[in-house]
């Protein structure tokens, strides 16, 4: 996804950069070489636009992470009202799964050429992002939305991690001291140092940072998947996945019993927010805005999902677990813009 988007991302960042000594110059330049008064301001009109729907991709990406973090909160609802994390789990694959398949459906054939490396790369990706969601909601099962939100935003640090002991990142000062401060930020947000925290469950927290190493394997082989097909086409197999990797695993008879239930309605927002429209609004602002805006908006996430836990839940933070949850986030949001 990543990879795909990389080009516009470099091009919408030129053009940022060029755009404020261009328009110092603009006047001027019209008035110094009046015959080339009609390509000054379609070029002035192009750099305009592409701003306004840089604007625009940013937009619809803070959406998209609003509505992850909306769908945590909703698991935590199903969760409290005795749902099963991995039914709540798959209920939000399968109908999140309905709105990217008929937006496919309604492509081009072309859309739906695929090929043997983005079929491997995009269900590894399935697998990640089934574990990941799965350990999610366990975790919040255990602990709570806002600690499993954040806990799970530590995604980049293990990606960090591998690259360092593959050889494929260059080790510098500045990330050990970032993989430092969010393990510190780990610390005081888990409370494994003996803090008010520290009766949160060692399983809960488990969940989360595992929850948090799947979300890395989906960033791997979603963004190794987009590199030989499309996006879309690959959203549609990790979704699959996701759904056919999880249905060993339910409680077959919840699972039909949610269907008929009076929750019904939860899940159905729970698949909509989670997966279905979310993930469109993240491909569709991708493509209209740099990577760098989209690390920095998606910890939108997280901080939705949190105020959701606190507001709405009536969970709560003591200071240190605040200070955790804030080094992680900055920290993590750091290394995702240098990155990008």
């Amino acid at each position: 996804m990543d990879a795909e988007c990389s080009a516009h991302g470099w091009v919408h960042s030129a053009f940022a950069k060029a755009c404020h000594d261009q328009e110092q110059h603009f006047v001027s330049s019209l008035k110094a070489f009046p015959w080339e008064r009609p390509f000054l301001w379609l070029s002035f009109g192009v750099m305009q636009r592409l701003r306004e729907e840089s604007v625009t991709g940013s937009l619809w990406i803070i959406a998209a992470a609003f509505l992850w973090g909306i769908g945590g909160g909703l698991a935590g609802i199903l969760i409290e009202r005795g749902w099963d994390p991995l039914v709540a789990a798959f209920y939000q694959g399968a109908i999140g799964f309905v709105l990217p398949f008929v937006w496919l459906l309604l492509q081009p054939k072309r859309r739906w050429q695929g090929n043997r490396a983005l079929t491997a790369w995009s269900v590894l990706a399935g697998l990640g992002i089934a574990g990941n969601i799965s350990l999610y909601f366990l975790a919040i099962q255990h602990i709570n939305v806002a600690v499993a939100a954040t806990l799970m935003y530590t995604a980049p640090i293990y990606v960090y991690l591998v690259s360092f002991i593959a050889g494929l990142e260059r080790q510098t000062v500045t990330k050990w001291l970032c993989i430092l401060l969010v393990m510190a930020g780990t610390v005081l947000l888990t409370g494994v140092l003996g803090t008010e925290a520290s009766s949160l469950s060692l399983a809960g927290v488990a969940a989360g940072i595992g929850a948090g190493l799947a979300y890395a394997v989906f960033i791997f082989g979603f963004k190794h998947a987009s590199l030989f097909g499309q996006p879309h086409l690959a959203l549609n197999i990790v979704l699959l996945t996701f759904v056919v990797v999880l249905l060993p695993f339910i409680d077959y008879r919840q699972a039909a019993k949610a269907a008929v239930s009076s929750d019904i309605g939860w899940f159905i927002l729970l698949g909509l927010f989670g997966t279905g429209i979310s993930f469109l609004f993240y491909l569709y602002g991708l493509r209209r805005t740099s990577p760098t805006i989209a690390s920095i908006v998606a910890m939108v996430e997280p901080a939705t999902a949190s105020l959701f836990g606190v507001v709405i839940l009536g969970e709560t933070l003591n200071l240190a677990q605040g200070i955790g949850m804030a080094l992680i986030l900055l920290t993590v949001t750091y290394l995702s813009t240098r990155q990008a």
